[in-house]
């Protein structure tokens, strides 16, 4: 179907989608650009409808081929004029492909924990990009979930699947409150870790390669003292400058790449194989 006019109902109620209150009333969300449409989709996603706009195609190559799985995986496709695509569109600079399918929240009893399990665990995370910029950092690092617990931000903000480069798709999230995970995961044997400037170790001084999961908090305050008090391992990072903190989603990087050395270190973990450079192409930002 083409869809011509920006007043096109369809395209009213993708724009409407921008909106917490009616995300939550329809169950839906925002896949906006094409690799975190070839993520979702990658990731077993089903998204029920696809907008494309093939004059703000980026190279035409591979977005027939998305286009084509997305309507493989039973979703309506919508061929739009530039400018219907445009209202809908969130993106600085849009690439013509927008689906609207389900949300993904999962719940604890959905995860599946590997030997060793490593688990981040936010606690009232107000920012949407702070919140995907994370899911980016625990999938790069190969972290089984990401708990967000007391949310200030709801998880399908079309800015959190923005941020996290798709990656949305790829490591499971779940909503819960902070008493339910914290007793999911004492129940666990996980060691939770909280980051305070107050610690006396290093954030590289404590062993972080078993179950482990990384609590951070609120960009303001950070962790509440009812994750402080579960707290067992309390580490600080290293501030050499003026500045007392780090963001969060900096820090949250920080402390789950040393986990991440400390499990290469210790075997558990496999370093992937080196791909040289040869002048094409350029890594995302």
């Amino acid at each position: 179907m083409e869809l011509a006019s920006p007043s096109n109902p369809k395209i009213k109620h993708v724009v409407k989608l921008r909106n917490c209150s009616f995300r939550e009333e329809t169950g839906e969300m925002i896949v906006e650009g094409f690799r975190e449409c070839r993520r979702a989709i990658d990731n077993g996603y089903r998204p029920r409808a696809i907008f494309h706009c093939p004059d703000l195609y980026l190279k035409h190559e591979n977005e027939p081929q998305l286009v084509a799985d997305c309507a493989a995986r039973g979703a309506e496709v919508f061929t739009c004029s530039k400018p219907a695509f445009l209202k809908m569109a969130y993106k600085d600079r849009p690439d013509g492909l927008l689906m609207v399918g389900p949300h993904v929240a999962r719940r604890l009893s959905d995860i599946d924990l590997p030997p060793h399990a490593l688990v981040i665990v936010t606690e009232s995370i107000e920012k949407p990009g702070n919140l995907g910029t994370i899911l980016r950092s625990a999938d790069a690092a190969h972290a089984c979930a990401v708990i967000v617990c007391d949310r200030t931000t709801d998880i399908h903000n079309p800015n959190v699947v923005r941020a996290s480069t798709g990656t949305l798709f790829s490591v499971p999230v779940v909503e819960a409150s902070s008493d339910e995970a914290i007793a999911w995961l004492k129940a666990r044997d996980f060691k939770i870790l909280a980051a305070t400037p107050h610690a006396e170790k290093l954030h590289f001084e404590v062993d972080l390669t078993g179950n482990v999961a990384l609590a951070v908090g609120a960009e303001q305050y950070g962790l509440t003292a009812k994750w402080m008090d579960a707290a067992d391992l309390r580490v600080r990072i290293p501030m050499l400058g003026l500045a007392d903190s780090l963001n969060v989603s900096a820090a949250t990087t920080i402390l789950v790449y040393e986990a991440v050395r400390q499990r290469i270190a210790a075997g558990i973990e496999q370093v992937p194989a080196f791909i040289p450079w040869h002048g094409e192409g350029h890594h995302d930002h």
